[in-house]
C-alpha cells in the first residue's frame, strides 16, 4: 500500500510546462486581439449621420438634431451603471455577447426603420454597445497572470486601435473609390458585425473578475486585494440595535467599502484635480463628437456621397490620438506645480479649434480642426490616467474612473437637455457650437487661474521646503510601470473604448470614439 502522500502525488494533476503555458498565453491573445479588431469593423458608421440626412431615410436636421441625438445621452446615462455591474456579476462574457446581439439590432433598425421612434430606438441600442465596452477592457486582464497585464494592454490596445482605423479607411475607400451607397455600406458593416457574434460566441468565460468574482487568496500565496485589506469595521455589542444591525451590514457591502475607502483618498490635489479634467473636458469632448457630423453636413450639404470624407477624418483623427497619447508617455515635468498649465494650455487651444468648427465655412479647415481637436484630448488622457492611478489600488481605480464617467455623463445630459433637445432650447447645431466653444473657454480660463495660484503657492513654499520629487518628476509611462509592479498590476482605462474600463488598454476610448449622430 503507497504511503498517503505518494497517493496524492499521483492523483495530481502534472503541472504545464513553461512551453505550453507559453503557447496558451500566445493563442488566447491572438483569438482576443482578432476579436478586438474584428468587432471594430463597421464601416458605415462615420457615415451614419449623412445616411440619415440623405435620400435614404430623409430626415430633416432638426430632426436629427434636436430629437434623435439626444436619445443617446439620456439612454447611456440610464445603462451605463448597470451594465458596469452586469460585467463583472456575469463575468464578461455575457455583456460581450449583448454588445454584439445591440450592434445587429442597431443596425438592422437603421437598414429598416423609417420613423423618428426607430432612429431614437437605433440610439438605445447604440447607448448600450457604448456602456458594454467596459466587458472587453476587463475581460482581458481576467484570462491572464499579472505580470502579463502591461504587455497585453499594449497588444489589446493595437489590436482595438487598427480596427477602427481600418474600418475608417476601408468605408471611406468604399463610398469614394468604389461608388458604394451608404445602404450598401450598412449592409457591410452588419456583415462584419454577425461574424463578431460568433466569434464573441467562442470566447472563453473567466472564473474570476474584479469585485463579485474575486478569487481567494487563501493558500494561492497571492497578495490580498485592496478589499481583502479593507476593514469591514468593529463589532457591535451582542444586544445592538436593528439600526446598527443594517448599518453595519452596508458597511460590509463592496461597493459601500470601496466609496469609504475613496473618500480618503479624494484628499490628494492630484486626484482631485485629474478627476475634474476627467468629468468635465470629457463631457464637452463627447458632445462634439456626437454633433460634429451633422456640423459637417451644414457647412458641406452636397447629394454627392464621393465627397463626403467622413470615413478619412475618422482614419486620421485615430491615427494621430495614438499618436500623441504614444508621446505623452515621455513627457516628464513636475505635474504637481505644471499640471493646472498643462490642461489650461491644451484647453485652450480645444476651444480655439471648436471657434474655427463654428466659424468657417470650408469643409476642409472644419476636418483638420477636428483632426487637432482629439489628437489634443488623447494627449491628456493618458497622463490623466496615470496620474489618478499612481496612488490607487486597481479595485479603486476601476471606482474612480466610474465615478468619474458617471458624473461626466450626468453633466453631458444635462446640457443636451437644456442646449439641443426639442424640449429645452432646441439650439441649431452651428449655435450649439458656439456654446460648446464657451464652455471649453471658461474652462480653459479657471484652469490658467488655478496654475497662478499654484505658482505663487510654490514661489511661498520653496523658501521653507522644496516640492517632493518622487511621484512628480516620473513621466506618465514611469507612474504606469510602478502602479504595474508595485500594486500587482493596476488596471487603467481608455474612455475612447470604454469609459468604465478597468484595464490599461481600455480602450474605448478607441476604438471608435461615439462619432455618429
Amino acid at each position: 500500500m503507497a504511503p498517503s502522500g505518494q497517493a496524492a502525488e499521483k492523483q495530481a494533476p502534472p503541472e504545464p510546462g513553461p512551453g505550453r503555458e507559453l503557447k496558451s498565453w500566445r493563442c488566447l491573445v491572438f483569438y482576443l486581439c482578432f476579436y478586438g479588431f474584428m468587432a471594430q469593423m463597421r464601416p458605415g458608421e462615420s457615415f451614419i449621420t449623412p445616411y440619415l440626412l440623405g435620400p435614404d431615410k430623409n430626415f430633416t436636421q432638426q430632426q436629427v438634431t434636436n430629437e434623435i441625438t439626444p436619445v443617446l445621452s439620456y439612454s447611456y446615462l440610464v445603462v451605463l451603471v448597470p451594465i458596469f455591474l452586469l460585467t463583472d456579476y456575469l463575468r464578461y462574457k455575457p455583456v460581450l455577447l449583448l454588445q454584439a446581439l445591440s450592434y445587429i439590432c442597431l443596425w438592422l433598425l437603421l437598414l429598416w426603420g423609417r420613423s423618428v421612434l426607430h432612429m431614437q430606438l437605433m440610439e438605445l441600442f447604440y447607448s448600450i454597445t457604448m456602456a458594454a465596452r467596459i466587458a472587453y477592457s476587463s475581460y482581458i486582464f481576467s484570462l491572464v497572470r499579472p505580470a502579463r497585464y502591461q504587455r497585453m494592454a499594449g497588444y489589446s490596445r493595437t489590436a482595438v486601435l487598427l480596427g477602427v482605423f481600418t474600418s475608417s479607411v476601408l468605408g471611406q475607400l468604399l463610398v469614394t473609390v468604389g461608388r458604394l451607397s451608404f445602404s450598401t455600406l450598412n449592409c457591410i458593416s452588419l456583415a462584419f458585425l454577425t461574424f463578431s457574434l460568433l466569434l464573441a460566441l467562442f470566447l472563453k468565460r473567466p472564473k474570476r473578475s474584479l469585485f463579485f468574482n474575486r478569487s481567494s487568496p487563501v493558500g494561492s500565496g497571492a497578495t490580498p486585494s485592496e478589499l481583502d485589506r479593507m476593514s469591514p469595521g468593529p463589532g457591535r455589542p451582542a444586544g445592538r440595535k436593528a439600526g446598527w444591525m443594517l448599518l453595519d451590514t452596508l458597511r460590509r457591502l463592496t461597493l459601500v467599502r470601496m466609496l469609504w475607502e475613496l473618500r480618503d483618498n479624494l484628499r490628494l490635489p492630484q486626484l482631485r484635480l485629474w478627476s475634474l479634467w476627467w468629468v468635465f473636458n470629457s463631457a464637452g469632448y463627447y458632445l462634439i463628437v456626437y454633433y460634429v457630423h451633422i456640423l459637417w453636413n451644414v457647412v458641406n450639404p452636397t447629394n454627392d456621397t464621393t465627397e463626403v470624407y467622413n470615413g478619412g477624418v475618422d482614419a486620421a483623427s485615430t491615427l494621430l490620438g495614438a499618436i500623441t497619447s504614444f508621446a505623452a508617455g515621455f513627457v516628464t515635468i513636475r505635474w504637481a506645480l505644471w499640471a493646472e498649465l498643462v490642461i489650461a494650455g491644451v484647453t485652450a487651444v480645444q476651444a480655439g479649434l471648436i471657434f474655427l468648427m463654428y466659424s468657417t465655412r470650408s469643409i476642409w479647415l472644419c476636418y483638420v480642426a477636428f483632426v487637432l481637436f482629439r489628437g489634443s484630448y488623447q494627449f491628456l488622457v493618458p497622463i490623466a490616467t496615470f496620474q489618478i492611478a499612481s496612488s490607487l489600488s486597481k479595485e479603486l481605480c476601476a471606482l474612480v474612473f466610474g465615478v468619474n464617467t458617471f458624473l461626466a455623463t450626468i453633466l453631458k445630459t444635462t446640457v443636451t437637455l437644456v442646449v439641443s433637445d426639442r424640449r429645452g432650447l432646441g439650439l441649431p447645431v452651428h449655435t450649439q457650437f458656439l456654446v460648446y466653444f464657451v464652455y471649453f473657454l471658461v474652462m480653459s480660463a479657471a484652469y490658467f487661474l488655478g496654475a497662478v495660484l499654484v505658482g505663487l503657492r510654490h514661489l511661498h513654499e520653496r523658501r521653507h521646503q522644496p516640492l517632493p520629487l518622487a511621484q512628480d518628476l516620473s513621466s506618465p509611462e514611469e507612474a504606469a510601470t510602478q502602479v504595474l509592479s508595485v500594486q500587482d498590476g493596476a488596471l487603467l482605462p481608455d474612455p475612447e473604448i470604454s469609459t468604465w474600463a478597468t484595464g490599461p488598454a481600455s480602450m474605448e476610448q478607441s476604438e471608435q470614439p461615439e462619432a455618429k449622430a
